[in-house]
């Protein structure tokens, strides 16, 4: 779990349901993935100052540049290993499937930033809409999704072939990005817009549009290893929603705690996880029960979160 205005991470034990660990990182700390093989956590640092709703930008500090990159942590031994390079202002991350690739959305500079993760250096940048932010590599490895909050599109990377092959509208400020398993589906939430989208991969367009109640805003987005479900985090409006990903509706939503923004599922599908940024804490939501089983205080801002099981 990142914790955003404490610059640490909070290493959870799920089966001790308690904090085991808490590592130092930098500044602002939000998106992050572990590598394949479970062995490095990535992060990204952001020098740039926080802006939530409703704050004139006009009267923040500039940005802190020296404090962007992206933090590599040693999951073996609970440390920070090093800080790479990771473009300017990063806010999320994704790993190809060998482990060897990192790309970051830079959101001030309207960037998507391919960092070589054993070297630490820049391979390759890519132009994508305005405040780029969730970013997903396909299940089959080829392509990289990125959102863009002020577009209001999602940008397509082909990998292989090193450019921009397209991009498609959604509803205003499109946040994060999932796929099912096998590749058949991508959803992208959109805060403003009430709405998930439904992406067609093979043909990379809108297929369907889930529109949620007035009010509602859409954040994360995950869905279960077994295809079967996506869960949608809301932000201000506190609730996880739960989607059966065979026909795209809502089956039940709960009330997960203050702004949940990051969720992860757990392996079996029995628990999703949210970082509840104001109340500085994690709910762990019983699936099958569809209730909050417990929370688990972290640091200060929880913003991300990520799970690994062998």
């Amino acid at each position: 779990m990142t914790n955003e205005r404490a610059g640490t991470l909070s290493v959870i034990d799920p089966a001790k349901q308690a904090v085991v660990a808490t590592i130092s990182l930098g500044k602002r700390p939000r998106g992050l993935r572990p590598s394949p093989d479970g062995t490095r956590l990535y992060v990204a640092l952001s020098g740039s100052p926080i802006a939530g709703p409703g704050v004139d930008e006009s009267t923040l500090p500039p940005p802190d540049k020296k404090a962007d990159g992206i933090g590599v942590v040693d999951l073996r031994s609970d440390r920070l290993e090093k800080i790479i390079p990771g473009g300017s202002d990063p806010e999320q991350i994704a790993v190809s499937q060998d482990g060897k690739l990192l790309f970051v959305a830079n959101e001030d500079v309207s960037q998507l930033s391919v960092i070589d993760s054993g070297a630490g250096a820049t391979v390759a940048s890519y132009k994508v809409g305005g405040e780029p932010e969730g970013v997903m590599v396909s299940p089959d490895g080829k392509f990289v999704y990125v959102t863009s909050e002020g577009d209001g599109a999602v940008f397509v990377v082909d990998i292989g072939a090193g450019k921009v092959v397209k991009s498609f509208e959604v509803p205003a400020r499109p946040r994060s990005i999932a796929f099912l398993p096998d590749g058949s589906r991508a959803y992208v939430t959109s805060e403003n817009g009430g709405a998930l989208s439904i992406v067609d991969p093979a043909r990379i367009e809108v297929v369907n549009t889930l529109k949620f109640n007035e009010g509602t805003r859409p954040m994360g987005v995950v869905a279960s290893r077994d295809g079967s479900r996506v869960y949608v985090s809301t932000g201000r409006t506190k609730l996880v929603i739960a989607i059966d990903a065979a026909n795209n509706q809502q089956l039940w939503s709960v009330e997960a705690g203050a702004r949940p923004w990051g969720i992860a599922v757990s392996k079996d599908g029995k628990t999703v996880y949210t970082a509840n940024g104001p109340s500085n804490d994690v709910s762990v939501i019983d699936v099958d029960n569809r209730r909050v089983a417990t929370k688990i205080p972290v640091g200060e801002g929880p913003w991300g979160v990520a799970l690994f099981e062998p």
